[in-house]
């Protein structure tokens, strides 16, 4: 099995580029070994320069850009005390205290803690164990009946 990964592909790159072959040369080489795998024919064209001018770094660059925050559990638990102090809280009132984006917030409250809004009050979305035996009750009860 060969190595199809970026910078596996880079290095061939790099190899056939040393050894004199052109972009495109290089590209239709590459594409019947790696096939669907391939870089695309337009990074190539970007590669084979920057290894002319002497780049030897294979890997990827650090690009500029907002960093990835994690929501860790320290994060989920303010955010869940906000939401139970105040149900009315929006998700712009907890970025702006927690000092976190309002993307972020809204992952936590939705994916992480399952809550969802009704009539402007955060509610969870899955059933307590109370509410599930109350509504277990009334659905035997119904079915009693009929």
């Amino acid at each position: 099995m060969i190595d199809s990964s970026r910078s596996a592909q880079r290095a061939v790159i790099q190899f056939l580029r040393a050894e004199g072959d052109h972009a495109s040369q290089i590209y239709r080489r590459m594409k019947e070994v790696y096939k669907e795998q391939c870089l695309a024919r337009c990074t190539m064209l970007r590669c084979c320069p920057r290894y002319e001018a002497g780049r030897l770094n294979i890997k990827d660059l650090q690009r500029p850009g907002q960093a990835h925050v994690v929501t860790d559990s320290a994060t989920i638990s303010a955010v869940d005390e906000l939401i139970r102090q105040s149900r009315r809280i929006t998700t712009r009132e907890i970025a702006v205290e927690l000092s976190i984006s309002k993307g972020t917030v809204h992952h936590i409250i939705h994916k992480k803690l399952g809550y969802g809004k009704i009539r402007a009050q955060w509610v969870p979305k899955y059933l307590s164990e109370n509410q599930k035996t109350t509504r277990m009750g009334v659905c035997l009860t119904q079915q009693c009946l009929h």
